[in-house]
């Protein structure tokens, strides 16, 4: 992979080998941002998983850093003003599943009642591939949507494996201050030891590092949180 000058100059300013304390990755990947844009800071957190295992879930980040969700609800009339009443950008049934089923996904969350979920199923093609089929293992499947819609846009986000056993995650802006940096990453490393798989042998998370979106990785010293 080829980088930019930028990008090679900020290599250049610190020892890559070296493992720092979340506060202090934090500082150094915001002073290695170069880019003109308010950069992402993404975590990756790699663990020691088998093909069988995987790890998946949702976490509600202390410090919230993306503007307001659009959160769509597919529920039965009956529970549409709870829906509403708890800030859904759009709610319906059918009607939305046809919306949907066109193509239109002007929105950023899909949530559902369970009983809605034979019908939402169908758009299996089309939410799956964004990431927005609604899901019970995400809180997203859920006839408390009063409860739900609250931790969504209080700041909560999905989190997955990929196949190389890999979480990757924003968790800020590097404009916000490096310790609401640091106690962002340090809810999802604890989140995501809390999904260990039962039958995982040894050292469970294996590397953690950050970076900003056009900036070199920074390795993250392990501590139990």
């Amino acid at each position: 992979m080829k980088h930019g000058k930028k990008y090679l100059e900020s290599v250049k300013k610190y020892d890559r080998a070296a493992s720092l304390e979340a506060k202090a990755a934090m500082e150094l990947v915001k002073s290695l941002a170069a880019a003109k844009f308010d950069e992402t800071v993404d975590v990756s957190v790699k663990m020691n998983l088998k093909k069988s295992q995987s790890v998946r879930d949702t976490v509600v980040l202390p410090h919230q850093f993306k503007g307001e969700k659009k959160i769509l609800v597919f529920c039965k009339p009956e529970k549409e003003k709870e829906a509403q009443e708890a800030g859904a950008a759009y709610v319906g049934a059918e009607d939305l599943i046809e919306k949907v089923k066109g193509g239109w996904l002007d929105f950023d969350v899909a949530v559902a009642t369970p009983d809605m979920m034979k019908d939402v199923g169908k758009l299996g093609m089309v939410l799956g591939r964004k990431g927005l089929m609604p899901n019970p293992k995400t809180g997203t499947v859920t006839f408390d949507l009063k409860g739900a819609l609250a931790e969504l846009r209080k700041g909560r986000v999905e989190f997955r494996a990929d196949k190389t056993g890999v979480v990757h995650l924003a968790v800020g802006k590097v404009s916000m201050d490096a310790d609401k940096l640091a106690e962002n990453l340090k809810a999802v490393v604890v989140e995501i030891r809390r999904k260990r798989p039962a039958d995982a042998k040894g050292d469970f998370i294996q590397t953690v590092s950050v970076s900003s979106t056009m900036g070199p990785g920074v390795w993250v010293a392990l501590k139990d949180e």
